[in-house]
């Protein structure tokens, strides 16, 4: 009867101890799995078709229809702080016929509340460019209404940039400052600086297809360009030319649809005259207008423009993942 006792005692206790175990592991094995941290990489990429490439009041196109596409890899060091590189191609009709503009960047994003900067390195290349200039060294002679062309356009800036909320998706208002010691390769340095302003409309019902909710705003910039002199290029800037400084301007209209998709249109404008516009240029299709030869042709690259551009913008994170 004692052995019987004992036995019942140690199956009680061992049955208590299994209970005890199972209940132990019970919130364990359900506990959901550790969540898995959210990556600090990303990668924006997109493009746009223009009916002209505007680059801070003058063509790049001719006035004619363009295209670009960009990639940008991202770096988020924290929820203020970004690190960025990436690079942009665009179809150009330039005077020294490269084969695109191939723009590399790289840059750091700081934020500080209201306040969004970005400081960064740019290098424009020009690839298998042709010069046409009345020297021994050049590919071909000038061009007929005497017009030349460096061999070589590429050239780099650094900036600075800032949008400063100030209504919360509203109102932002914004600087901007770029600086090359030489300014497409003419040896002139180039200063840019310009002021920004955006006010974001309320978003409306359009309902047509995939387009139902779309959004729009009214951005505007007001910028100056301070060139210098050229470096004596023989054939080219030969005595060296101070080049023209100008201010330019824009303000367009934009929709945003599709959340990724923008149609922007936007008028430009410059206060360079035509034969200013040429000097900068050096545009092969310039008017001979004038005794004073090649410097008095005129340029129609740099009057007004309205310039109707589709934009498509994405990022990994947003619109992939």
């Amino acid at each position: 009867m004692k052995r019987i006792t004992l036995s019942i005692v140690a199956a009680a206790a061992t049955l208590s101890a299994t209970s005890a175990l199972a209940a132990d592991l019970k919130p364990i094995l359900k506990a959901p799995p550790p969540a898995v941290a959210d990556s600090p990489w990303d990668i924006a990429f997109g493009g746009a078709l223009m009916s002209d490439y505007n680059f801070r009041g003058i063509s790049q196109s001719q006035r004619g229809a363009s295209g670009t596409v960009y990639a940008e890899s991202r770096y988020n060091v924290n929820s203020s702080l970004q690190l960025y590189a990436g690079s942009q191609v665009w179809a150009v009709d330039l005077p020294t016929n490269p084969s695109c503009e191939c723009d590399y960047f790289a840059g750091i994003r700081p934020t500080f509340g209201a306040a969004a900067f970005d400081f960064g390195f740019i290098y424009y290349y020009y690839p298998k460019e042709v010069q046409y200039a009345d020297i021994s060294t050049a590919n071909f002679p000038a061009f007929p209404n005497g017009n030349s062309t460096l061999k070589d356009t590429d050239y780099w800036e650094v900036y600075g940039k800032v949008v400063y909320d100030v209504i919360k998706d509203k109102i932002a208002v914004g600087g901007n400052v770029y600086y090359s010691p030489s300014w497409l390769h003419t040896g002139a340095s180039g200063t840019y600086a310009s002021v920004t302003a955006k006010f974001t409309g309320t978003p409306f019902q359009l309902g047509i297809g995939l387009v139902k909710d779309v959004g729009w705003y009214v951005s505007g910039e007001v910028g100056y360009y301070w060139l210098g002199t050229t470096d004596n290029v023989p054939g080219v800037f030969s005595p060296p030319v101070d080049l023209p400084d100008y201010a330019t301007w824009n303000v367009g209209l934009a929709f945003t649809f599709a959340k990724v998709f923008t149609l922007d249109l936007r008028y430009y404008d410059t206060d360079l005259s035509k034969e200013k516009c040429n000097i900068l240029t050096g545009d092969p299709r310039a008017t001979i207008t004038s005794p004073n030869f090649p410097t008095g042709n005129q340029s129609h690259l740099c009057g007004a423009a309205f310039i109707v551009a589709l934009k498509a913008d994405l990022t990994y994170k947003d619109s992939l993942k």
